[in-house]
């Protein structure tokens, strides 16, 4: 009888397969599977927070979809409450007298350049401020940032504000709807919590060492890593520009230079008056339902760009909306 010698080395190797194995140890077998029983409290939590959140989603799309359908049903319907999940008394009415006012393409045409060129400039300025007021070597950052802090509390008021547009020439000029409101505050504080942050400082040490200044560094890598941030800043700041209608009322006079908001205005307000000045009291219903349906087609016109870009950049906007808003 012989007696075979196993070095350590070959301890644990399978002959069959070439697979080394733990010594002392049994196989798992590969198609064990860790099955966890649901008890009836788990179904049940679950159905709640389901409801909950299919509750949540109704209430917050259903009342753009009651626009929608209420923009082209008849009014007389919507009014009776049996307009309610689909539209009733086809009309293309109230989109008919908005779009073929040669006035809504002007509108158009201002408020896209507004928002546009007014975003643009208002990113150049707000992170590069937001840059430098995250710097700790950047010394009177603190009195700096408190007297924009100041800005959001007081105002100058509207009289004082209009005589200095005046003076300065920003009356009946498109500028008026850019340089004014060039830095947002708020935008400014969430940018610079971020870069505060978010963005680590040792990338700034190696930046040093291989030579970049303040602006390189900013540009080649701190706003790179800023995107998400950057898209929320700009969606919040296409929004006040892409809305802004009382700068419109207040210090444009020309009709040409007017943005959307204005014109919608103008459209809503002489349909309004059309259905008052109607002679007989059906012709006034009559009136009155018809300039209710342009009124629900105007949410809709003003509203349709920003609710095609969203979709765009809504992963960005998940991702930095709250970034740096409760930090430091």
């Amino acid at each position: 009888m012989s007696a075979t010698a196993t070095s350590p080395a070959s301890k644990g190797l399978d002959a069959s397969n070439g697979k080394i194995q733990a010594p002392g140890r049994a196989d798992i077998p590969e198609n064990k599977k860790h099955i966890t029983q649901r008890t009836p409290g788990d179904w049940v939590i679950d159905i709640i927070i389901w409801a909950l959140v299919a509750f949540v989603i109704v209430s917050i799309i259903y009342p753009l979809w009651f626009v929608i359908i209420a923009s082209v049903s008849n009014q007389t319907l919507v009014n009776n409450g049996q307009v309610l999940v689909l539209p009733k008394g086809f009309s293309w009415y109230g989109y008919e007298q908005i779009f073929q006012d040669s006035r809504i393409w002007t509108g158009y045409r201002n408020t896209i350049l507004y928002a546009v060129v007014g975003t643009l400039l208002n990113l150049v300025i707000t992170l590069p401020a937001a840059f430098a007021l995250s710097r700790s070597e950047f010394r009177g950052r603190r009195l700096i940032m408190l007297f924009f802090t100041i800005t959001m509390f007081v105002n100058g008021g509207l009289i004082p504000t209009y005589l200095l547009y005046k003076q300065v020439g920003l009356i009946d000029s498109w500028l008026v709807f850019i340089i004014p409101c060039a830095v947002n505050v708020y935008n400014l504080i969430i940018a610079r919590s971020f870069f505060e942050t978010s963005i680590p400082e040792e990338l700034h040490d190696a930046a040093q060492i291989d030579g970049l200044g303040y602006f390189s560094y900013f540009v080649r890598i701190v706003l790179p890593l800023s995107s998400a941030i950057v898209a929320v800043i700009g969606l919040y700041y296409l929004v006040q520009h892409w809305n802004d209608f009382f700068t419109g009322l207040i210090y444009i006079n020309t009709y040409e230079k007017q943005p959307l908001q204005m014109v919608l205005r103008d459209i809503l307000l002489a349909n309004s008056a059309f259905a008052g000045g109607s002679g007989s009291t059906a012709g006034a219903g009559y009136g009155q339902e018809l300039a209710d349906q342009i009124k629900y087609g105007v949410i809709i016109a003003s509203t349709l760009p920003l609710l095609v870009i969203y979709p765009f950049i809504q992963k960005y906007f998940n991702k930095g909306v709250m970034i740096g808003a409760i930090k430091g």
